[in-house]
């Protein structure tokens, strides 16, 4: 019996389910949704994804007259895509509808060959993972006369959800030649529904990781973006790395493991990061580590982050007498190689640029050792620019001591960084830090032309804000006239 929480989806999905029973065509509900309400998520916000027998001209028949918006970008796949106004919510709501089907990647192919099927068992054979190889039968017998729709799960999809499984519906060999993305997407759902993948999973992974490389960079670094922002993403973590998958995409990742920090006793390098990886959390998840009321950061970016933070530390790893093993400059080390494996992953330039900025300033707070002054503060705020949220919380996130007071000394040093950052800020404007003149005021001021001298004079007027903060027109101006009287004293 399908439980009352898939109720308003059936009644939202009723008109158009009348129009495929009319046509003489079966209409499921598949994938995603129906796996979801069956665990009783809480989502509200579902992708409606349905499959049917009919083919992409008899589908587009059956939404003529009913969608608002029909397009048919995926068509040569199978899948027809309409848009129809949601009458309780008042909002456009995205469908997507795709004939059975049976597809395959070549052995070389970074696409797979479509082949349609006729029987909704041979569609969810295809799919990646039993918890996803479910489907709700909306114009079958019992829903033509008023019972509920049937649910279809011809791989016990349901016991594996309910078991914490992961498994493929026909041999994981099979299922990941098929599309070599799934052994990708397996950390997915191994961190998001807690799944234990089962030893034919995981040797059959293990066994094909190199089958990878077919797959674009693209693929992968979404697939690496949706595992990064799930609730807990560490089990998926360590299932690409210890398959051997991490080496395939991303081997900077693996190659953390071995190394000592001698800051994080207990820890090597990689289990500290993924440490820092779980501490980034909504800032109303975790008020251990970002508490208060605070400004909201880019949860995505700052996880990243938080992966790639100490990615140069196997490289700069060093040894002093009376200090141990050290790691000089793998915040600048680090920064590099995060730019180039962020590169290689096709990700936005704008993705790249704040990343790679964030793990070059990851130690930039535990520079100011002595105070903060108000120079200390304002330095801070500009080398930060507009990633100040996301660096303050990665950097309270990077402290995973056992040491209680350890980690509490941290945390009021933050807070009292923040709560300086916001007395100036009331005072001086510091989000849009600048000198207190600009380049023309400059050359009208020197009777200069424009050139290298403008360039100087305006570094010095920075070097200026940044130590004394606001000092008004006058001060500012005899400032600039004596350090071009001391720059000119020998010409």
């Amino acid at each position: 019996m399908v439980p009352d929480r898939f109720a308003p989806v059936l009644r939202e999905l009723a008109p158009l389910t009348e129009r495929f029973r009319a046509a003489g065509h079966r209409l499921y509900l598949v994938g995603g949704t129906v796996r979801d309400l069956l665990v009783d998520s809480g989502r509200a916000d579902f992708d409606l994804d349905l499959t049917t027998d009919a083919r992409p001209d008899q589908i587009k028949a059956c939404l003529d007259g009913w969608a608002d918006a029909v397009w048919n970008q995926g068509e040569k796949f199978g899948t027809i895509g309409a848009h129809k106004l949601n009458a309780e919510t008042g909002e456009q709501r995205p469908y997507e509808i795709t004939t059975f089907r049976a597809e395959a990647y070549t052995d070389l192919s970074r696409k797979p060959h479509v082949v349609f099927a006729d029987e909704i068992e041979t569609d969810l054979s295809r799919r990646d993972f039993t918890v996803n190889a479910m489907a709700l039968e909306l114009t079958g017998d019992s829903a033509s006369g008023g019972g509920a729709p049937v649910l279809v799960d011809p791989f016990d999809g349901a016991v594996d959800l309910a078991t914490r499984t992961l498994r493929t519906p026909m041999g994981p060999d099979i299922s990941f030649s098929d599309d070599p993305l799934r052994m990708l997407r397996a950390a997915r759902f191994i961190a998001r529904y807690q799944l234990q993948p089962s030893d034919e999973l995981v040797a059959a992974v293990k066994a094909m990781a190199d089958r990878l490389e077919i797959v674009s960079a693209e693929r992968i670094r979404d697939e690496l973006d949706k595992l990064m922002v799930v609730g807990h993403p560490s089990p998926g973590l360590w299932f690409l790395i210890e398959t051997g998958l991490a080496d395939q995409f991303f081997p900077e990742l693996p190659a953390m493991r071995l190394e000592h920090d001698p800051i994080h006793r207990h820890k090597d390098v990689l289990t500290h990061s993924l440490a820092v990886v779980e501490n980034v959390r909504p800032l109303n998840e975790n008020p251990a580590i970002v508490s208060g009321e605070r400004p909201e950061f880019d949860f995505r970016l700052t996880r990243l982050a938080a992966l790639f933070h100490d990615i140069g530390k196997p490289r700069t790893r060093g040894y002093l007498e009376g200090k141990g093993t050290t790691f000089h400059h793998h915040d600048a080390v680090g920064a590099r190689m995060t730019k180039k494996r962020l590169s290689a992953l096709r990700y936005s330039n704008d993705d790249v640029a704040a990343v790679t900025e964030l793990v070059a300033l990851h130690l930039r707070f535990h520079t100011y050792s002595m105070g903060w002054s108000d120079s200390a503060v304002r330095r801070y705020v500009r080398d930060a620019g507009p990633l100040l949220q996301e660096l303050n919380v990665l950097t309270r996130c990077d402290c995973t001591t056992r040491n209680a007071k350890k980690a509490a000394r941290l945390s009021l040093r933050m807070d009292e960084l923040e709560a300086r950052i916001d007395e100036l800020a009331a005072q001086e404007e510091l989000a849009a830090l600048r000198p207190e003149m600009d380049g023309n005021e400059v050359i009208t001021h020197l009777g200069i032309t424009p050139g290298r001298d403008v360039g100087e004079a305006m570094k010095f007027l920075m070097e200026v804000r940044l130590e004394d903060g606001l000092i008004g027109d006058r001060a500012v101006r005899a400032r600039l006239d004596a350090w071009w009287r001391e720059r000119h004293a020998d010409s």
